[in-house]
């Protein structure tokens, strides 16, 4: 007859076990509740207006982004962000500025996936990090899957823009925002409020500030997925230029109602920089 395993060796095989199994299942964990989050409406009877001001909410797979334009009657970005009336590198004046929220020792010092630190990521799943705002610079941008276009009566546009900047630390009188080098060409990174963690990440930041502007947004949005399926894409690519991700995300369409699907947006990156 064999002899047995002491009960000790059992024990520790089984916590070794569920340890092993821990990771995978708390990312099942997490990916089921961004689901179900990113699926529950806020201001689902919402409907754009007619005429009114454009914006475009962008993704590069990963992080999402508010566009708009420079000047409107509404506001003018220049005299929150002054990098937005300064010339580009190529000469040419913004028209609109892109601003995203992120993890500010990421934002400034991780340029790709590629470098980003185990022990820095680990830091922020586990403890989160400040917030930064970043400010892109844009020439007319035009619409396509990745920055998809969303009109806005006035109102609408007034609390984006209050939302906006109520993210920034006030300033003392005649005082100017301290501004940080970023690694996305153009663009500018600028001291923010609130801290960033895995439920309060760059995505649901933009979530919640359509949300809070009065437009259809799910109620927890912690992935790029789960913003973007709110905002439909401005055209339908040519029959013929269709890869094998897009016939897949196509027949996902067709049997998944659009306000309960997570991974609307492709997983590719237009961009080269890195979005917390």
């Amino acid at each position: 007859m064999a002899a047995q395993e002491p009960r000790a060796v059992i024990r520790w095989r089984r916590w070794l076990t569920t340890l092993v199994a821990l990771p995978p299942a708390a990312l099942a964990l997490f990916l089921l509740a961004a689901w179900i989050g990113s699926s529950l409406p806020r201001n689902a009877d919402w409907t754009p207006p007619a005429a009114g001001i454009t914006i475009m909410v962008e993704t590069n797979g990963i992080h999402t982004g508010i566009v708009m334009p420079v000047n409107t009657p509404v506001k003018d970005w220049r005299e929150t962000f002054p990098s937005a009336g300064r010339p580009r590198a190529d000469g040419q004046m913004p028209t609109h500025v892109a601003i995203g929220w992120g993890e500010k020792e990421v934002f400034l010092h991780t340029p790709t996936w590629a470098d980003l630190e185990v022990r820095t990521a680990l830091r922020v799943a586990l403890q989160g990090g400040d917030g930064l705002m970043r400010v892109g610079h844009y020439v007319r941008p035009a619409p396509s899957e990745y920055h998809r276009p969303l009109r806005l009566r006035p109102a609408e546009y007034a609390r984006l823009v209050e939302r906006i900047e109520a993210a920034l630390p006030p300033l003392a009188p005649g005082e100017t925002r301290r501004t940080y080098r970023s690694f996305e060409p153009g663009a500018r990174n600028y001291d923010a409020l609130g801290r960033y963690t895995l439920a309060n990440t760059c995505n649901q930041w933009v979530g919640d500030t359509l949300a809070h502007a009065g437009i259809a947004m799910g109620r927890w949005t912690p992935l790029a997925g789960g913003v973007m399926k709110w905002v439909p894409e401005a055209a339908v690519r040519p029959r013929g230029a269709i890869s094998g991700y897009d016939s897949w995300v196509i027949r996902l369409h067709r049997v998944v109602p659009r306000h309960i699907r997570l991974f609307s947006g492709r997983v590719q990156s237009p961009k080269p920089y890195l979005g917390a």
